[in-house]
């Protein structure tokens, strides 16, 4: 069982264990599959509904400290209307006073964008191990002037707060992706005020609005450790708010254990022994399970498919079986990924952690894997949990060994995250505080094809998600992921997963999530009419859509394996459109990325057309022949430009010269380093169905608006693959 690449529209999006392990895993229905039409509406279930949206305009928190925490109140709004001037750097020194935190004194501090931090970011993570990044929150641009704390493109902002702790001593006003404007400061004789002006993206293909919104923000820090932070005409609904100094002492406490009961039939790393519990610094918790030999370490190929669990229950009752358990924490051994081996995508045998609250790291060391997180939010306020554990080999369900279900005291730990709007003084002190505001989570997109597919049947090639809601993402549009149905080989990817999409074959490739009403792409036109003709819907649905055959290519030129993407066509590759969609052939760039290109005959090259995919674009004859509807034949001899240099210079039309080295491609070359692709253009698909999906909350019906945009959508997106294929293939919405 293999796991296929997720997809962001003009970038690679990184690859996060965790939710390899989560696509890895067999999907299931998660709603009420009906049709509307051509439309399928996609009802869910409340268990994957769940929100938390921003709740403090107009309103103040105070932070007081309180030995080595700190006590928490919302208040009345404090504001003051004289910002000071505006910052042109990021770094503040103070003049009048030393602020104290994190145990130290700060006569400087780093403002971000809706963040405080103080000092630098440092390698290495955990008890005693300083900041820096965690797995999975790796990309981004952490300490830079404008993020502060490290996110990558699309966090997650209902688990991201977590990964703030120990990352870097900091304060979190607002902090979310993609927020710009200004930042202001004025120090006063006993505290410094810092105020933001910050927008949400706008008009852009990704963006929520078309319009800058408005978001005041302050943070006050006092002299004395007091910390506020105000809220005054907040547009926002989601980001992460607290404050994080860093907790590194490393003390651990045994908070109980509990031993191995029943028969037990594993291999020696299989065959558990006890589970212990114990808190860190009295923010983590720690699990740590000993077996009756030797767990496998990391970079073992037989840890792919292991599976430890444990179950934690709210209260002394312990629950029926593990999977109803209030919160559970998994382990599983992953390995190899996309290709297998050295191939790009691929990745060495490793534990990979995952539940609410838990960090991804995994430790093993001889007979015990340990893991540790933040205590859940679900378990909030519980004084006693009961604990259970079992493993299970690869490829199999039913443990092979578990422990006994028992009550285990929390005794001097509690959960960081906090409900803000009800904060009281009396609550705390915390050593960590924060509370993440997020729409709801992502329905796993396995999940999705599931719901639709054992309703409906298995006839859909594609499945694209709209949605009169927004989902936990920072962005409008959405990746692209899928089993690629159809068993095509030579195009550098295969078919793998289906059965985690409950597809025997039929299908190929799909969004990773609804594109919301909110979003601007999902919109007909622009106020100003410069996007128009759900132009950028066609962009998206087209791209995304189309990563079912590209960019993975290789050509094998004079012994030499040249990649064509990844992910993308390079932006060196010359690949004009076959059949445009909206331009000249000249000046319309392949969907999937590339550039084209116009040799100047001096070494210089104009790029006529970049490597973007909005305005939405057609295929060129390379992407044709990958998707079976062109002939080898049909393939013209393109080139790539690699150590491409921007000269400085640009033609009278304002596109941008390079410098590179030219190198020409024949669609031989691709076929020596793929072999040929199967089937063939005489017996290659060529009429593909799209299952055009609305998905809406539990108890609610499709709004008019969703329905009339999902509608005018699969008309267009008919009319475009008709057009972008010149009539080679047909695309169809058809439910039945």
């Amino acid at each position: 069982m293999t796991m296929s690449i997720l997809r962001r529209a003009s970038y690679s999006l990184a690859l996060v264990p965790a939710l390899l392990v989560a696509q890895r895993q067999p999907g299931h229905p998660i709603g009420k599959v009906t049709t509307i039409g051509n439309l399928i509406h996609l009802e869910l279930d409340t268990s994957v509904a769940h929100q938390r949206l921003f709740d403090l305009d107009h309103r103040t928190l105070r932070f007081t400290p309180d030995g080595a925490g700190y006590r928490v109140e919302n208040v009345a709004l404090v504001w003051d209307a004289d910002f000071g001037p505006a910052l042109s750097a990021p770094t503040v020194v103070l003049k009048n006073f030393s602020f104290p935190f994190s145990g130290k004194s700060w006569d400087s501090l780093n403002v971000a964008t809706g963040a405080i931090t103080f000092g630098a970011m440092r390698g290495g993570r955990g008890a005693g191990g300083g900041g820096g990044a965690p797995v999975g929150n790796r990309t981004g641009a952490g300490a830079s002037g404008r993020a502060g704390f490290q996110l990558e493109r699309y966090p997650t902002l209902e688990t991201v707060g977590r990964t703030f702790i120990n990352m870097i001593p900091g304060i979190a006003a607002l902090v979310k992706t993609n927020l710009n404007g200004q930042r202001f400061v004025k120090e006063l004789a006993d505290r410094v005020i810092v105020t933001w002006n910050v927008s949400e993206p706008s008009t852009g293909i990704q963006a929520f609005s078309w319009t800058p919104t408005v978001n005041k923000i302050q943070a006050t820090l006092y002299k004395n450790g007091n910390i506020e932070l105000s809220y005054n005409d907040i547009t926002a609904r989601d980001g992460i708010v607290g404050v994080f100094p860093m907790v590194t002492a490393g003390s651990e406490k045994q908070l109980g254990a509990v031993e191995l009961t029943g028969s037990t039939s594993g291999a020696p790393n299989l065959s558990l022994k006890r589970v212990t519990l114990s808190q860190v610094d009295g923010l983590f918790l720690k699990a740590t399970i000993e077996t009756q030999g030797p767990v496998l370490p990391d970079g073992d190929p037989a840890i792919n498919g292991v599976a430890y669990r444990i179950g934690l229950q709210n209260g002394d009752v312990p629950a029926p079986s593990i999977d109803k358990s209030t919160v559970v924490w998994s382990i599983r051994g992953i390995a190899g990924g996309r290709g297998g081996g050295a191939e790009r995508g691929s990745f060495a045998p490793r534990y990979i952690a995952s539940g609410p609250g838990a960090e991804p790291e995994v430790t093993v060391n001889g007979n015990t894997i340990s893991i540790k997180g933040i205590l859940p939010s679900e378990l909030s306020g519980a004084t006693q949990i009961a604990v259970s554990a079992d493993v299970a080999s690869s490829g199999s369900t039913t443990p092979t060994s578990w422990v006994a279900r028992r009550g285990v005291s929390l005794n001097g730990i509690r959960s960081p995250e906090v409900d803000l709007s009800s904060a009281k003084k009396s609550d705390g002190p915390f050593p960590v505080v924060y509370e993440g505001f997020h729409w709801p989570q992502v329905p796993r997109a396995t999940d999705l094809a599931c719901s639709v597919i054992t309703t409906l049947g298995d006839k859909f090639d594609f499945i694209a998600s709209y949605s009169d809601f927004r989902v936990d993402n920072p962005e409008g549009g959405t990746p692209s992921t899928g089993p690629r149905g159809g068993n095509v080989s030579g195009i550098g990817t295969s078919t793998n997963g289906l059965e985690n999409y409950c597809s025997q074959g039929q299908l190929q490739w799909m969004f990773v999530e609804p594109v919301s009403t909110s979003a601007v792409q999902i919109q007909e036109h622009s106020p100003d009419n410069r996007m128009k003709d759900y132009d950028y819907a066609m962009s998206q649905i087209g791209h995304e859509l189309g990563h079912r055959w590209a960019a993975d290519a290789s050509a094998l030129v004079n012994g030499e394996r040249i990649t064509l993407g990844p992910v993308h066509w390079a932006a060196g590759v010359h690949l004009p459109a076959a059949f445009p969609y909206a331009n000249p052939p000249r000046d319309e760039a392949d969907a999937m990325g590339g550039s084209t290109w116009k040799d100047n005959g001096d070494g210089t090259y104009t790029q006529l057309d970049r490597d973007y995919y909005s305005p939405a674009k057609g295929w060129s004859w390379l992407a044709l022949y990958l998707m079976g509807l062109a002939k080898p034949e049909e393939v013209p001899p393109f080139f790539i430009l690699r150590n491409l240099q921007r000269t400085g210079q640009s033609d009278a039309a304002g596109h941008p010269i390079y410098k590179g080295d030219k190198t020409v491609i024949t669609i031989q070359d691709v076929i020596a380093a793929m072999g040929p692709r199967v089937p063939d253009f005489d017996h290659a698909q060529k009429k593909f169905n799209t299952a055009i999906v609305v998905v809406t909350l539990p108890g609610k019906a499709p709004t008019k608006e969703l329905l009339t945009a999902a509608n005018n959508i699969a008309e267009h997106w008919i009319a475009y693959w008709a057009k972008t294929t010149n009539g080679r293939s047909t695309m169809t919405v058809s439910p039945k």
